[in-house]
């Protein structure tokens, strides 16, 4: 590939540095395992990464798994992160997309992923918006970004569905971190990734209304079907439960599809 004609957005030094950290991190604390992958004309971009968002510490290890892959996403990340000394200076120069969310500036998120991804980036969010308060810690109900991202950019959306964080770190970090953590190092539970098929947005037009809904849906719809294989003996609920973590049902997600067999 030219790399001085081809305009595409290239990782930084130092995000291709913290995603080998975030590897090491990963493998002190948890076993990885990362299975399926994206097809190789898509490895570099233009892509959506949607993962389910569980533990504080799915960022690291959803970092870790895309470098498994040889992937160097640009990730949606809350605004907060960007304002703390040092990691926001971090998250700026990685490249990553600042999403101030309940603010004005939120729809600026959406315009600079749009961007990145027709620029020929690879984007990766959390289409549910949130870390999940379904009670069985299944994907919930997801907001409309990562579909009206898909619109608005044309590209194909991957779904990364991913088991196994909450295991080291809390949902209420940091409290509890200390005895979580002190666990993980001891047991080293096994965390796994899969990236899955690209999700079927045909036959979806977004100037119809309801259409980000009808695609949001289907995009939750793929990463539930991705998931279940990663947690085939914890269908009703996790076996490690996280006292700090609340649940709510108001975000349920009704899947429109059957679960596989």
């Amino acid at each position: 590939m030219d790399t001085a004609t081809d305009p595409r957005w290239r990782a930084p030094r130092l995000w291709r540095f913290l995603q080998m950290v975030a590897r090491a991190l990963v493998a002190v604390v948890a076993r990885l395992r990362v299975t399926g992958d994206v097809p190789e004309q898509l490895r570099h971009g233009p892509l959506i990464l949607a993962a389910n968002h569980i533990s504080p510490f799915d960022p690291v290890v959803l970092t870790a798994a895309c470098q498994v892959r040889r992937i160097a996403p640009r990730i949606m990340a809350t605004g907060g992160l960007f304002r703390t000394p040092v990691v926001g200076a971090v998250m700026r120069r990685s490249g990553h997309i600042r999403v101030d969310r309940r603010t004005a500036e939120v729809g600026q998120a959406l315009h600079a992923a749009t961007g990145a991804v027709t620029d020929g980036s690879v984007v990766l969010l959390y289409p549910e918006g949130r870390m999940g308060l379904d009670p069985g810690m299944w994907p919930e109900r997801g907001k409309t970004g990562a579909a009206r991202l898909a619109f608005a950019s044309g590209s194909v959306v991957v779904p990364v569905a991913q088991w196994g964080a909450h295991e080291v770190l809390p949902y209420g970090t940091p409290k509890g971190l200390l005895r979580a953590v002190g666990r993980a190092l001891v047991r080293r539970p096994v965390i796994r990734v899969h990236f899955g098929e690209p999700v079927d947005l045909d036959g979806l037009d977004p100037t119809v209304p309801g259409a980000a809904r009808r695609a949001t849906d289907r995009i939750i719809d793929a990463l539930t079907t991705t998931l279940v294989p990663l947690r085939p003996d914890e269908p009703d609920g996790p076996r490690h439960r996280d006292p700090t973590r609340p649940t709510e049902t108001t975000r349920v997600h009704r899947r429109s599809d059957p679960p596989p067999v």
